[in-house]
């Protein structure tokens, strides 16, 4: 257990950082699984809709300092390819 003061300090935002994360990383996982399964399910217009919130919450992610930048266009463009793959078909 921590001795000091400011080791205590850390352990509060450690423990309020994971819970963070936490909840980050599972709408991350929420909305993706959400475009995944319109697209599964073969419906153009509610994929595009879902990849519209997913594009939007995962940029938010961004600003909140989760992502990287790069990484969230990286998933974004993911998402991108496997809707635009329901024209292609």
């Amino acid at each position: 257990m921590a001795n000091h003061k400011s080791a205590k300090k850390r352990i509060k935002q450690t423990i309020k950082r994971t819970e963070r994360n936490r909840f980050y990383r599972t709408r991350l996982k929420n909305i993706t699984k959400a475009v995944r399964q319109a697209v599964e399910a073969g419906d153009k217009t509610a994929a595009a809709e879902a990849l519209k919130r997913a594009n939007r919450q995962i940029h938010h992610f961004v600003s909140k300092g989760f992502l990287k930048k790069q990484t969230a266009s990286r998933k974004v463009s993911r998402l991108h390819k496997l809707v635009n793959s329901l024209d292609a078909a």
